[in-house]
């Protein structure tokens, strides 16, 4: 089991930059894949973007691509997503979730352990 716990939401103006980050308990991040969600009021958690084990893949929703980037690090058990050139469409809280099956999933129920979420605010 693998307990989940982001930081690095707040408030930025359009245009702005925010890096998450979400720290793992215990001694197993590695044979994890991770990835970030984002859900806004009445509607579905979305995919936002996904690493995997050995960071060696990476995988964007369309609408972050080329602005927002994943990364990992295996030895400080953390996973980041750096924002650039936010937008206010990107207003939501955000989840870091763990895979532990193979593959990449792009649907909240193909991943098995999630973080209590940060918000982030983009004014415009």
């Amino acid at each position: 089991q693998v307990q989940l716990v982001e930081s690095g939401g707040g408030l930025v103006q359009a245009g702005g930059s925010l890096r998450l980050s979400c720290a793992a308990e215990g001694r197993t991040f590695s044979s994890y894949a991770m990835a970030w969600f984002r859900q806004t009021p009445g509607k579905e958690r979305e995919f936002v973007s996904h690493v995997t084990r050995s960071a060696r893949s990476t995988y964007y929703a369309d609408s972050v691509k080329g602005r927002f980037t994943i990364s990992r690090d295996n030895a400080k058990n953390t996973v980041y997503l750096q924002m650039n050139n936010l937008k206010p469409e990107d207003t939501a809280d955000y989840y870091c979730a763990a895979r532990a099956r193979l593959g990449v999933s792009y649907i909240p129920s193909g991943y098995d352990y999630w973080g209590q979420g940060t918000q982030v605010t983009v004014s415009s």
